[in-house]
C-alpha cells in the first residue's frame, strides 16, 4: 500500500490539500477494500489502473473537502456508489456527517463494509433512490448536497429542490463541458431555489484533466 499513500500523498500535495497521515492509512484500506471487492461487484471500471483509480476515485472525490472547512458540516452524497466523494471525504474528515444515496443493493453492501472496516460514526446509508420521501423526508436538514457524474445541472438542481427549506449548498462535480450543461439549463435554473454562486476549477495532478465544482446557494 506504499504505492497507494505515496501517490495519493504527492496528488494531494500538487492540489494543496492537507491530509493527516491517520487519514492517508484510512485511505490506503479503503483503496485495498475497493480493489478487492471490484473482482465481484460492479464498483468501478475493470479496466482501471491503480494509478487511474487514486486520481479519478479518491484525489478527485477530495477536491470537495476544502468547501467542507465549517464545522457542522452535514454532507447528503446523492448517489455515492462506491463512496465517491461522501465517503473518501468521511475518511479524511471523521468529524463529517454524512448520508449516503445509493440504489444499488450490492454498491450498499460495499459501503456498510467500508463503514464498519474503517470504524466511522455519523454515516447514513440509505439503499433506495433520492426521491423516496419515506426514507429520505425533505425536512431533513443538510447543510451540503453533492453528486458526482449523477445527472445534467437541471435535472440535479430539481431533484434537490425538495430539500432547499434548509438552505444547503449544492455543490456539482463537473468536467469541461459544465458551461455547455448549464445553458442547456437556464429554464430550470431561473426557476431553482438555488442560483450559482461560485465555480472553482481543478486540475487533477496526474492526467491534468479540469474538474469544475459548481457552487449553488439558496436564494
Amino acid at each position: 500500500m506504499a504505492g497507494f499513500a505515496a501517490q495519493l500523498t504527492a496528488g494531494l500535495e500538487k492540489l494543496e490539500i492537507a491530509v493527516p497521515a491517520q487519514s492517508i492509512d484510512r485511505l490506503a484500506t479503503y483503496f485495498s477494500e475497493l480493489k478487492k471487492w471490484s473482482k465481484k461487484v460492479n464498483l468501478i471500471a475493470k479496466s482501471a489502473t491503480d494509478e487511474e483509480i487514486v486520481e479519478n476515485h479518491f484525489v478527485d472525490s477530495l477536491t470537495l473537502l476544502p468547501l467542507l472547512a465549517e464545522s457542522g458540516c452535514h454532507l447528503l452524497d446523492i448517489g455515492t456508489g462506491a463512496g465517491f466523494p461522501g465517503l473518501v471525504c468521511k475518511a479524511v474528515r471523521p468529524e463529517l456527517t454524512v448520508t449516503l444515496v445509493e440504489p444499488r443493493e450490492k454498491r450498499v453492501s460495499f459501503l456498510g463494509h467500508i463503514v464498519r472496516t474503517l470504524g466511522l460514526k455519523d454515516v447514513t446509508i440509505l439503499g433506495c433512490r433520492v426521491e423516496d420521501e419515506d426514507r429520505l423526508p425533505a425536512a431533513r436538514p443538510f447543510t451540503h448536497i453533492t453528486g458526482r457524474a449523477v445527472t445534467e445541472v437541471g435535472a440535479f438542481l430539481a431533484m434537490v429542490e425538495r430539500f432547499s427549506a434548509s438552505s444547503p449548498q449544492v455543490i456539482l462535480m463537473k468536467g469541461p463541458k459544465w458551461r455547455e450543461e448549464l445553458a442547456a439549463a437556464s429554464a430550470v435554473v431561473e426557476r431553482s431555489a438555488f442560483k450559482l454562486a461560485d465555480v472553482r476549477e481543478c486540475v487533477l495532478p496526474f492526467s491534468g484533466a479540469r474538474r469544475f465544482l459548481l457552487t449553488f446557494d439558496r436564494r
